[in-house]
């Protein structure tokens, strides 16, 4: 899949300084001591429970999303993925389940998350809509792309220790088509979801007071760290569609000295020598290009994708706070006849959700922290993969040419 596909020119250029001045005036989320080598752990086991214990990571759910499928009905074409389960969890009948699904299903799954735990941070699944780019739905590029992650999202479920034993992901996971399509008629309405998600949109624009100092700093980071990732993302692209550029100006490059060697006898030994470096070089910057598309842009979207989703669960946690305080205000001025103890009730629901997002985000960033340290060390070894082999071909051109100039030199020496 093409990524900077459809992507005007003019738009990716007139940003760049803009870029790059993110970058240069603030430094917080640049700390190198921030980067922390600790990989999160995983507890064996924790139903219903958000505080994470420090436990060996033991990883006992493994799940592969492969075997992508077209299918054509009357009315619609869609895509279907095998989901293969392994597992030795007790509550599981089987040890290994294999059922297929398709994106509208794993959409659902992220849903039910989110309504079962609203202030736990939920991975992303890709986008349904394609942004950039004219590209085929059902390009092979795209299903590719889409499959690997709609695999990530699985498996970064398994290993949280708390959406892992949610009973959703369960059944999505072991239930037939049939019976998938049964459950998710006993969940809420769509009536019933839009009213949670205008109520916390309408919580975000009223703005809450008095929030906790760990919640505010959670916030002021989410906001600077989605700068700077949609920033790098940008720049990746852009970097991308420029490598792409000299590539095909490459490949050109080399047949020009072939054809030129047809008509320069004395010049035939340089030219197809340069040809031949050329179309080296094209090889490495195809290995460039693809390193960059597969191993470092993906992990740069799906944390775009987590910053939005990390805004939507802060306003999912105001929201739980502008009810509290409502009520407290309603009731200070004696306009309700409720209870106090619906006073303490949301006083209990709010700290649940305080614990648990400030929880989550421990974990969560140190997820974040370990995939982009990982990222951008593809990325250095992929650039140095790419120019050592460059300069490799290029010297032994070089010396090659400067060994030929001796003999010319010296005709004594010549054999």
């Amino acid at each position: 899949m093409e990524p900077t596909a459809g992507v005007p020119a003019s738009a990716l250029d007139e940003d760049e300084d803009d870029d790059l001045e993110l970058f240069s005036k603030d430094t917080t989320l640049m700390d190198g001591s921030s980067f922390s080598s600790m990989m999160p752990v995983s507890p064996l086991s924790m139903n219903n429970q958000y505080k994470l214990e420090e436990e060996a990571d033991v990883k006992d759910i493994f799940i592969t999303v492969d075997d992508p499928e077209s299918h054509v009905t009357a009315i619609e074409t869609f895509i279907t993925y095998r989901v293969a389960t392994k597992t030795s969890r007790s509550e599981f009948d089987s040890s290994e389940y294999e059922v297929r699904r398709r994106y509208q299903d794993f959409f659902w799954l992220k849903s039910r998350l989110e309504e079962a735990h609203p202030t736990l941070i939920i991975p992303p699944v890709p986008e349904k809509f394609i942004m950039k780019g004219v590209v085929e739905r059902f390009n092979d590029a795209f299903i590719e792309t889409r499959r690997k992650a709609l695999h990530t999202f699985l498996n970064r479920i398994a290993d949280h220790p708390t959406l892992s034993f949610n009973k959703d992901f369960k059944v999505f996971l072991t239930a037939q088509a049939w019976e998938l399509t049964s459950h998710k008629k006993q969940g809420p309405s769509l009536l019933s979801r839009m009213g949670h998600t205008m109520r916390a949109v309408a919580a975000s624009v009223r703005g809450v007071k008095n929030r906790p100092e760990e919640i505010v700093a959670i916030s002021e980071y989410v906001e600077t760290f989605s700068q700077k990732i949609n920033a790098l993302d940008k720049i990746a692209h852009r970097i991308y569609k420029e490598e792409k550029e000299y590539f095909e100006e490459m490949k050109e490059y080399g047949p020009i000295h072939t054809l030129w060697s047809a008509s320069e006898e004395d010049l035939v030994g340089s030219l197809k020598g340069i040809a031949s470096c050329t179309e080296k070089c094209c090889k490495a910057i195809e290995q460039l290009m693809a390193g960059l598309s597969e191993n470092v842009m993906p992990v740069v979207h799906e944390y775009i994708l987590y910053s939005e989703m990390l805004m939507n669960v802060l306003k999912r946690r105001d929201q739980i706070q502008a009810d509290l305080d409502s009520k407290v205000e309603a009731l200070s001025s004696k306009k309700t006849d409720k209870e106090p103890g619906e006073i303490g009730t949301l006083e209990d629901k709010l700290e649940c959700a305080n614990n648990a997002l400030k929880s989550d985000w421990d974990r969560w960033k140190q997820n974040m922290q370990s995939d982009l340290k990982s990222a951008f060390t593809n990325m250095a070894e992929i650039n140095i993969n790419c120019y050592e082999e460059c300069l490799a071909t290029w010297e032994s051109f070089l010396s090659s040419q400067t060994n030929l100039l001796h003999l010319e030199e010296d005709p004594e020496d010549k054999p």
